[in-house]
């Protein structure tokens, strides 16, 4: 039952979105986030690359932001493809900007940032990715 009451909230959660901010997104097509950014602009989202090192960047058609911070538009989902340790400090970001989630890539997890997102009523996903989620919720449909 619990299973269910999960993928019934991340099926709703990628239903109800249609911006993602991919923090840690890389320009080399060979790394997960870059392959994973590509799937969700396939599957009609729209994701903001955020990378510090490459700001003002492009990946695949999308300028690169520093920060969740500098992002001017609502975003819904925060998509992490950084260390755990760095997840607290990404969900002070997310509580700031209102995204309605943040959600941490495989082998992520972080109680802090879990305890200060769920303060704030954001939902936390952890250890999960959002295209085998997605695949895996949406295929049959």
């Amino acid at each position: 039952m619990e299973k269910q009451i999960v993928d019934d909230k991340i099926k709703e959660l990628f239903i109800s979105s249609r911006v993602i901010a991919l923090v840690g997104a890389s320009k080399k097509k060979e790394k997960d986030s870059n392959i994973v950014m590509k799937f969700l602009q396939k599957s009609g989202y729209k994701v903001i690359p955020v990378n510090p090192t490459c700001i003002n960047d492009t990946i695949h058609g999308e300028r690169v932001y520093g920060t969740l911070l500098d992002i001017k538009e609502k975003v819904d989902i925060v998509d992490v493809f950084r260390p755990s340790k760095e997840a607290e400090e990404i969900a002070n970001q997310t509580i700031k900007i209102g995204a309605q989630a943040l959600w941490l890539q495989l082998d992520i997890k972080n109680d802090k940032a879990k305890d200060l997102v769920m303060k704030n009523k954001i939902y936390y996903i952890s250890n999960k990715c959002t295209k085998i989620e997605f695949e895996r919720l949406f295929r049959g449909s």
